[in-house]
């Protein structure tokens, strides 16, 4: 399983709101790069309120999203910074760590055993 992830900036004209759009793969390896998008929206026009959207990803961990939102809720930032939420499916949430998924992959929406190369 490719374990990439994808993020389109969403930005509303108002200044209202900054919404992440997350695709691929949200794992607990690579979950920290979004934290500096996090840190960039929240200053774009303070205090902007900000969505990271993981419902379109196809595969998110879930300790990814517990260390993400403990790093968005321990991160230092500055007075006036708007709220930050993180939306999630809770039904496509995997609780398997990213070691357990090694011999699977996505197809379809489902998960199928690969066999191993001997």
């Amino acid at each position: 399983m490719n374990h990439k992830l994808s993020v389109l900036v969403q930005i509303d004209l108002h200044g209202a709101y900054v919404r992440l759009v997350v695709t691929g793969c949200v794992t607990e390896a690579n979950q920290n790069v979004l934290h500096p998008l996090v840190a960039r929206a929240r200053t774009l026009i303070p205090p902007v309120a900000v969505a990271v959207d993981l419902t379109g990803a196809e595969h998110v961990e879930e300790g990814a999203v517990d260390l993400l939102r403990w790093a968005l809720e321990h991160s230092n930032t500055s007075d006036g910074a708007g709220p930050v939420e993180v939306l999630t499916a809770p039904e496509r949430l995997d609780r398997r760590p990213v070691t357990a998924l090694a011999g699977h992959r996505a197809r379809a929406g489902a998960l199928r055993l690969l066999p191993r190369s001997a």
